[in-house]
């Protein structure tokens, strides 16, 4: 199942308040938490840990904060906008207000990696970006997810 399916209304949040790349983190891993039955601490950590090697910004305003938890649990998929932007430490020093958190187990490595490289590639698109700013309800931001997602999974393979 591609990552973009997994991305339902019930997995987006419009115009969070947060108004530092901490205060999102926290909430993130407080979100994950209650949808686990983990730690939120544990959660968090495993984020700042992965912040403290480089941030996940990809810049043009949007971040992929991830981690691998350890265990066998689903993994965890959300999808948030800022209600404004935030510095995340991007390499274009573009402020972040587009956030989709993936936290995968660690008894599935394989699919991690796939699964974040398919969310950049999802995301890359000027169009998605626009489309996914201006969504009015949840269920048009999966739509718009599931929908970018199928046309980078037709896209044609470059030789």
């Amino acid at each position: 199942m591609a990552i973009t399916e997994r991305i339902s209304a019930a997995d987006v949040v419009l115009d969070l308040g947060a108004s530092t790349k901490r205060g999102l983190l926290q909430t993130l891993a407080a979100e994950a938490a209650r949808r686990l039955g983990r730690p939120e601490q544990e959660i968090l950590d495993a984020l700042q840990d992965r912040e403290n090697l480089g941030s996940t910004a990809l810049g043009r305003g949007v971040a992929l904060p991830h981690a691998r938890l350890p265990g066998e649990s689903p993994p965890v998929m959300l999808f948030i906008r800022l209600k404004r932007p935030i510095d995340y430490e991007a390499k274009d020093d573009e402020p972040v207000d587009l956030v989709i958190l993936v936290l995968w187990p660690e008894a599935e490595p394989e699919g991690f990696l796939p699964a974040l490289s398919e969310t950049c590639r999802a995301l890359r698109e000027p169009v998605a970006l626009r489309q996914l700013r201006a969504a009015a309800t949840p269920a048009e931001v999966a739509a718009l997810l599931q929908r970018h997602g199928r046309s980078v999974d037709s896209a044609p393979e470059a030789d």
